[in-house]
């Protein structure tokens, strides 16, 4: 055998495939890990003063929210939120179409769009929210930054 190659790439060419796929997946989630750090970082201010809940959303894996918006749904910290693998969980279940609706108009059509939507927080109870989210382009991905206010 030629140097590099060994008796399970002779017998299936496919081998090498399968961790190369799993090598590019792991390289392409730690730039998405990165680029949410970076842009929190630039947004820190706003993470920390404003008034409402606020969450930075890539895909289910790479978000990140502030302290306000970890409080309102009844989590410990901003990590516990962020390890949430579901988070479109944290809405009700009648108004998940319509916030994949109002996410998709943000980032497809780039277009800052509002709804009124029932936040089931970790206890269970609902509140009801008033959701803002609006496009935010940085190195080539599209985020959605979401701002949070209970409806009293």
């Amino acid at each position: 055998m030629k140097g590099g190659e060994n008796m399970q790439s002779k017998i299936n060419p496919y081998i090498g495939f399968k961790d190369s796929a799993r090598e590019a997946k792991i390289t392409h989630d730690k730039h998405h890990a990165h680029l949410v750090k970076e842009l929190a970082e630039q947004l820190e201010p706003v993470f920390s003063n404003s008034p409402q809940g606020i969450y930075l959303y890539l895909d289910d894996t790479h978000k990140i929210c502030n302290k306000k918006f970890a409080d309102m749904l009844g989590y410990n910290s901003v990590e516990e939120w962020v390890n949430n693998e579901y988070p479109l969980g944290d809405v009700s279940e009648k108004d998940q179409e319509k916030t994949i609706n109002v996410y998709k108009e943000a980032s497809e059509d780039f277009k800052a769009s509002g709804l009124t939507a029932l936040i089931v927080k970790r206890d269970g109870k609902e509140i009801k929210t008033n959701i803002i989210m609006v496009p935010i382009t940085y190195k080539g991905e599209t985020f959605a930054l979401h701002f949070v206010s209970e409806e009293k």
